[in-house]
């Protein structure tokens, strides 16, 4: 039935029962590229927001199956790429993603510090550690779990949970924390 729907006439209705139908399908599609279920289970989420708020500039003769797994593909994609950068200590960022203040005041640097330290407080303790063993002694994958007698995979997964919820929580100082340590505050 959903093969003949087409953006241009979806609604609310059609909406939910395109993702009651096709979420677990195009989130096992997305783990033929992340491994992580969690990983997976957010990429299709943000496709199926991005599909809803950008439902009236979306190509309106297009399958919405077929943009379904196409976008899919696409930001696993993306996300490999930019975990591979996270992975090989890059720090990778969208600009067009921020709002840009030129305006630095040094002598906030006790509230970065202070959001920084609350960032990092927010996450597990046992992903809280992995992050330190792997940014601050900097232990590969392979080293921290050996260290802690855990599988890699889960080294992966705690460090890239650690990612997100930090980029979650600094978002808004992120362009600051760049421009601090490129000019070498």
């Amino acid at each position: 039935m959903t093969k003949s729907i087409t953006i241009n006439n979806m609604n609310k209705d059609i909406f939910e029962q395109l993702f009651k139908e096709h979420f677990v399908h195009l989130c096992n599609f997305a783990q033929n590229y992340v491994t992580d279920i969690d990983d997976a289970k957010e990429i299709v989420q943000d496709v199926f927001i991005n599909l809803w708020n950008k439902r009236e500039t979306i190509d309106s003769n297009k399958s919405i199956i077929s943009y379904l797994f196409t976008s899919v593909k696409n930001r696993c994609f993306n996300f490999i790429r930019d975990n591979k950068k996270f992975q090989s200590h890059v720090l990778d960022i969208d600009i067009a993603d921020y709002d840009i203040s030129y305006e630095i005041d040094i002598d906030s640097g006790n509230e970065l510090q202070m959001k920084i330290d609350e960032a990092f407080n927010k996450l597990p303790e046992k992903c809280r550690q992995i992050f330190k063993l792997s940014r601050f002694e900097e232990l590969k994958y392979k080293e921290i779990a050996e260290r802690l007698n855990i599988s890699i995979k889960t080294v992966e997964a705690q460090m890239s949970k650690a990612l997100r919820v930090l980029r979650t929580e600094l978002k808004d100082y992120i362009i600051t924390i760049l421009i601090i340590l490129l000019s070498g505050y």
